[in-house]
C-alpha cells in the first residue's frame, strides 16, 4: 500500500488494539510496551487518548479491555451488511411486480454510497452500481436522506457556487435544494425527474431504525417514458419496501 501519506500514530494504536482484542484483561501498560516496542511515556499517552474516547477501559488491575466504541461500531458495521441482506431477500416482490430497477443506498456526509441494486429484465442498465457514490442532492435518495437534517447543516456540506449540473434539471444552489426538502418532508418521498442522468426518474423513501435514525433509503428508478402511468405503483412499491425494512432493522 502507498505509504506516502501513511499516520504511523494509527498504525500503533492499531497494533495495541489488536493486542487488547486477543487477550483481554491481561495486558497491562508495560505489556503492551514490550510487545509494540512503543515506549512507555506514547504507550500511555495512546492508552490514556483510548481511555478518554472509549476505545479501551482500565480494570482495576491495570489490565486492558476494548471499550464500548466498539461494540457500537460492530454493531453499526454488521447492521448495514444485515440491511443489504434483507434487502435482496425482500426486493424480488417489488421488481417482479413493477418491472423496474430498486436500490439501496445510504448517506455519508454530502454523498450517497450505493450498498445494493435488484435490475429487472431490461435493456437499458443504470449507471449506478454498489459502492458508487454520487452527489446527494442530484438524487431522490439524497434527497430524502438529507431531508432529516437540519437546514443549517444541509447548507455546510454544499459549497454555494459549486452544485455540479449533471444535467438541465439538477439543483443549482442551497436555496433551492432547502425548497425541494421542505416538500419532501411534506410528502415523505423524494423524486428524482432526470436530475442525476437524462431519460431516468426515480422516487425514494427513507429505512428507519428503531431509534427513528434515517439510516438508508431505498429506490425505484424507470425510463421516463414510464413513469406518468408508473409513478403511483412506485410509490406504493417503495413505502412497501422502506416499511417492510425498517420494521425488522435490529437495534
Amino acid at each position: 500500500m502507498e505509504r506516502k501519506y501513511w499516520v504511523p500514530a494509527l498504525e500503533r494504536a492499531q497494533d495495541v488494539l489488536q493486542l487488547i482484542a486477543e487477550q483481554p484483561s491481561v495486558l497491562r501498560l508495560m505489556d503492551l510496551s514490550s510487545a509494540t516496542g512503543i515506549n512507555k511515556s506514547t504507550m500511555f499517552s495512546l492508552l490514556h487518548t483510548m481511555e478518554t474516547l472509549d476505545w479501551v477501559v482500565r480494570e482495576k488491575g491495570d489490565t486492558y479491555v476494548l471499550g464500548s466504541f466498539f461494540g457500537v461500531i460492530g454493531n453499526a458495521y454488521f447492521a448495514g451488511m444485515s440491511l443489504v441482506k434483507l434487502f435482496e431477500e425482500k426486493v424480488a416482490r417489488s421488481v417482479e411486480r413493477l418491472g423496474e430497477t430498486f436500490q439501496l443506498a445510504r448517506l455519508e456526509k454530502g454523498e450517497l454510497v450505493y450498498l445494493a441494486k435488484k435490475e429487472a429484465p431490461a435493456q437499458v442498465r443504470l449507471i449506478s452500481e454498489p459502492g458508487m457514490r454520487l452527489l446527494a442532492y442530484a438524487t431522490a435518495m439524497g434527497k430524502v436522506l438529507l431531508s432529516a437534517l437540519e437546514d443549517s447543516q444541509v447548507l455546510a456540506l454544499y459549497e454555494e457556487g459549486s452544485y455540479q449540473a449533471f444535467t438541465p434539471n439538477t439543483v443549482r444552489s442551497g436555496e433551492e435544494l432547502l425548497e425541494q426538502l421542505r416538500m419532501i418532508r411534506k410528502q415523505g418521498y423524494a423524486v428524482d425527474q432526470e436530475e442525476i442522468v437524462l431519460g431516468f426518474c426515480c422516487l425514494a423513501m427513507p429505512i428507519v431504525d428503531r431509534n427513528g435514525q434515517w439510516i438508508a433509503a431505498v429506490s425505484c428508478s424507470m425510463p421516463v417514458h414510464q413513469w406518468p402511468h408508473k409513478q403511483d405503483l412506485a410509490r406504493e412499491e417503495i413505502q412497501i419496501l422502506a416499511q417492510g425494512l425498517s420494521a425488522i432493522m435490529p437495534l
